[in-house]
């Protein structure tokens, strides 16, 4: 007597199966969206509704700034995806994206890019208000269009302005509350946009390689150790020092201050070890992350403190 197995799939296996794959097709939607970028750009959005607000904001503008903002940042990323796929292909550092892999079509990518973008744009503009509809939407141009299509492979001064579309969750942020953009949001603006290359460059360096063989003109890439340290290094002090202007023209307590002097003084130091080390010719490209995570701890603290700040003290230069 034989038993016969059947090879076929019953319906309990098809139904894992197709869950499995629904999984899969989510997950890579997800990738899509660059989601540690997106996490990057929150931190800065609710400290700066609550110093906005110097208290806590109503949850539903809360929440529809931080979903439109995520999924406006996440229009910009999935479009990023689908411009440069034919360049990530080609770099270690991206060669397991959706689109290089065919998890996603281009053609599903495309779509998924529009409604997130659209999705973006409507629970800002009804959330929130209008203004901050209208700065998602430059948010998403300024990506998508200034850096990705423009900027990216034409200049290693790419980052330096197309990374200036990650600056804006904080203008999106504070005329969520307002309705307005005053001085303390340019600002803010300003510290994400002279903190973005720090940030970045030390990146583009570990991963230098990837950008050569693409034919990526970023300065990590491009540039030798010594000549990239000195910008760090410029850029940094910049950074720090319009953090500070937070004291007088933002009405920042004390709280943000010793933060911001305390982060930024240690923040200056790694730079200047990174540019001590590329002088004596004694740097590796993985030993410049440090700086690079360095960087995310210090934005990390700014904003935390920016956010206890309005609950702690008043303001220094108060009158």
């Amino acid at each position: 007597m034989t038993a016969t197995v059947s090879t076929t799939d019953t319906p309990l296996n098809a139904s894992r199966a197709a869950g499995s794959g629904f999984a899969r097709k989510a997950k890579a939607y997800l990738a899509l969206t660059k989601p540690r970028v997106i996490e990057l750009l929150l931190v800065s959005t609710l400290p700066t509704m609550i110093y906005a607000q110097r208290g806590f904001p109503s949850i539903g503008l809360i929440l529809a700034t931080l979903v439109g903002g995520a999924f406006a940042a996440g229009c910009a990323g999935a479009f990023n995806c689908y411009i440069d796929r034919d360049i990530d292909k080609l770099m270690h550092r991206t060669e397991n994206r959706p689109l290089v892999t065919g998890e996603v079509t281009p053609r599903e990518a495309l779509v998924f890019s529009w409604l997130l973008g659209a999705a973006s744009i409507v629970i800002l503009w009804f959330g929130a208000n209008p203004l901050s509809a209208w700065l998602g939407l430059g948010a998403i141009f300024f990506y998508v269009v200034i850096y990705t299509m423009i900027l990216k492979r034409r200049t290693a001064q790419n980052i330096v302005w197309g990374g200036a579309a990650g600056c804006f969750p904080v203008l999106i942020a504070w005329a969520a509350v307002t309705n307005s953009v005053e001085w303390p949001a340019v600002i803010l603006f300003m510290v994400i946009f002279l903190w973005t290359p720090p940030h970045y460059w030390p990146l583009s360096m570990r991963y230098g390689e990837d950008y050569r063989n693409a034919n990526v003109p970023m300065l990590g890439a491009i540039a030798g150790a010594k000549v990239v340290s000195v910008q760090v290094v410029l850029y940094a002090w910049a950074m720090v020092a319009c953090s500070l202007l937070m004291i007088p023209a933002g009405g920042a307590g004390w709280v943000y201050t010793v933060t911001a002097v305390l982060a930024g003084a240690w923040f200056l130091y790694e730079s200047h070890a990174l540019y001590a080390r590329a002088q004596r010719e004694d740097i590796q490209d993985k030993r410049a992350m440090k700086v690079f995570h360095g960087s995310i701890s210090y934005l990390t603290l700014l904003f935390i403190a920016l956010a206890v700040d309005p609950f702690v003290g008043n303001a220094i230069t108060a009158g």
